[in-house]
């Protein structure tokens, strides 16, 4: 079976659904020799971004095939998921299955997959940016209509498919995605380097992601600024900071201060690093269909307070401590309880290495690679 997977994806460095596809795509054609993978992107003035990931995979696999469309998205948007017109055998040749992106749904004649991340769009609109909103509207509609299956990165996502776009339970399966290898407790020069290239002097609060308004950020800073000021936080000698490591999404920008670090996007071979050496990670999203950076911080050795809004609840599994992202005021108390509780922080950081091992993309592709094939018949 020749299997053809939009990778357009990739090209958004630092983003959930790039690190899911370039996982995801780089076990698929490691693991299965059964099935041959035709590999596409659509872009045009990002395409090196495409060669250099298609180069990086034929080292592994030299059987794939890859092409590249070149248009923009927003042109793609319009054409395939607006117009819904042409097929995508016309552009990039036959196939038997199609596992498309997150973005855009090419009409096809073959079998076709999907992996819904989330139901922001419809369950919390005003948390995206209304171009999102509407093009994810328009993909959504014919994948209802289309997709012979879903892939739903966790139960709660599941549920909000079943619950708002009225597809069969039958129709969708929950895979959860793994967790990159190189997320592992790093050495004590590895976490020294990285303090030193950020000018971190002292302990800091994490935060990792891209800055838009369902991650949170303004309540984060409000309760970051209180827990400073807490009588058992204030008295310490040595400072405290919050790190945010991500790129800037839409909405307000954050304001840096003399407390909070803005870094910017952070390459991945970094972030092992950055959370070893950090005092916990906050991760208050108000809402998510996963949330890889609570799982990679735990891979670190580094304890999580997460919302318990989402997928979160359900994949932190008791080994973080959960949050009201909604009220400021518990973000600060969790904070002031990392810090003040070494028992706690230890207990925690077990508890995290314990679960992660759950979360692993050899099972995921290969439970993956059964339903492509299952599908197909």
């Amino acid at each position: 079976m020749k299997i053809a997977i939009d990778v357009s994806q990739i090209v958004y460095e630092g983003t959930g659904v790039a690190n899911y596809t370039y996982q995801l795509v780089k076990k698929l054609i490691s693991i299965d020799r059964d099935n041959k993978y035709l590999l596409f992107g659509l872009s045009l003035r990002q395409k090196s971004k495409l060669i250099s990931f298609f180069d990086e995979l034929k080292v592994l696999n030299n059987t794939i095939e890859t092409r590249i469309i070149p248009i923009p998205q927003r042109l793609g948007n319009y054409i395939w998921n607006n117009l819904h017109i042409y097929n995508l055998e016309n552009m990039i040749g036959d196939f038997d299955l199609y596992h498309s992106s997150d973005w855009i749904e090419f009409p096809s004649r073959s079998k076709k997959v999907t992996t819904i991340h989330d139901l922001i769009i419809l369950k919390h609109p005003y948390l995206s940016h209304p171009y999102i909103v509407k093009t994810q509207k328009k993909r959504l509609s014919w994948v209802v209509k289309e997709a012979d299956l879903i892939l739903a990165d966790s139960l709660s996502t599941k549920t909000d498919i079943e619950k708002y776009l009225k597809v069969k339970p039958g129709k969708i399966e929950v895979v959860n995605p793994g967790i990159d290898k190189i997320y592992q407790p790093q050495s004590t020069e590895a976490v020294n380097w990285i303090r030193h290239k950020y000018r971190i002097p002292g302990e800091y609060v994490l935060m990792v992601g891209t800055l838009e308004p369902r991650k949170n950020l303004e309540m984060v800073i409000t309760a970051f600024e209180r827990f400073l000021n807490h009588s058992l936080i204030s008295s310490r000698k040595k400072p405290i900071e919050m790190v945010v490591a991500g790129k800037y999404g839409w909405g307000e920008k954050p304001a840096a201060n003399k407390n909070i670090k803005l870094l910017g996007f952070v390459d991945k071979k970094e972030l092992p690093s950055l959370y070893s050496g950090a005092k916990v990670l906050i991760y208050p999203s108000l809402y998510e269909g996963f949330g890889l950076p609570v799982l990679e911080a735990m891979a670190c050795g580094c304890p999580v307070i997460s919302s318990n809004q989402g997928s979160l609840k359900e994949i932190v599994n008791e080994a973080a401590l959960l949050v009201d992202s909604q009220t400021g005021e518990d973000i600060t108390s969790k904070l002031t309880q990392i810090f003040i509780d070494d028992d706690l922080r230890k207990t925690l950081i077990e508890k995290g290495l314990n679960n992660v091992r759950k979360f692993d993309w050899d099972k995921s592709a290969k439970k993956i690679i059964s339903l492509y094939n299952k599908v197909s018949i």
